[in-house]
């Protein structure tokens, strides 16, 4: 077995204890407790397989703000591994920034009573699944997932959106509201083409 497929295993198998865990705990309640799930108030209606687009391998170009309040872009590029696991309901991302020394692993899981996907982020450096999720689903093609936070103890949301999914390329984008969703500010845009 190659360093690559036991990595791979031991991700799979990380991800699929985290799966479990969170769909236990989300499940003996009728509605999510978390805090990002007030930023989500409409009704979603995810399915299994909505992220099976993702499964393969990928060349990234990403366009970021990295300082708070700036306009200032950088462009890097970056890889990613995706795989769909446990039928469907969770997917799986690796992803990679040579440039930035930086990787990190994205889990999105399907609450399947509520039928709306929880999207958590772990970072290489920390190993923690980093809460709040964003919450939400897709619907006309288009992905919508929203969070509240804080941070310096002002509270804003976080908008992620995946579109221009087709069988070689998709667009994820993150914008932040500091009114209340009234206005967004895109601050990272990262364009996926498939390698295979």
């Amino acid at each position: 077995m190659s360093a690559h497929q036991s990595q791979r295993r031991v991700l799979l198998q990380t991800a699929a204890g985290l799966a479990a865990s969170h769909l236990a705990s989300t499940s003996s309640a009728a509605t999510p407790t978390s805090g990002a799930a007030s930023s989500s108030p409409r009704q979603w209606h995810g399915k299994p397989g909505e992220f099976d687009f993702l499964s393969g391998e990928w060349k990234i170009k990403h366009r970021r703000i990295d300082q708070p309040g700036s306009k200032v872009w950088s462009e890097f590029e970056g890889e990613a591994t995706c795989w769909s696991i446990l039928g469907g309901i969770g997917s799986i991302e690796e992803l990679r920034i040579p440039a930035r020394n930086f990787s990190g692993m994205g889990l999105r899981l399907l609450d399947v009573k509520n039928q709306q996907w929880a999207d958590f982020w772990v970072n290489a450096k920390q190993g923690v699944l980093t809460p709040p999720p964003v919450i939400g689903g897709f619907e006309n093609g288009v992905g919508l997932f929203l969070s509240d936070e804080v941070e310096d103890g002002k509270a804003f949301k976080v908008r992620g959106m995946w579109d221009k999914i087709s069988a070689r390329a998709c667009r994820w984008q993150q914008a932040v509201s500091h009114d209340g969703g009234a206005t967004w500010q895109d601050n990272w845009i990262m364009d996926w083409q498939r390698v295979k």
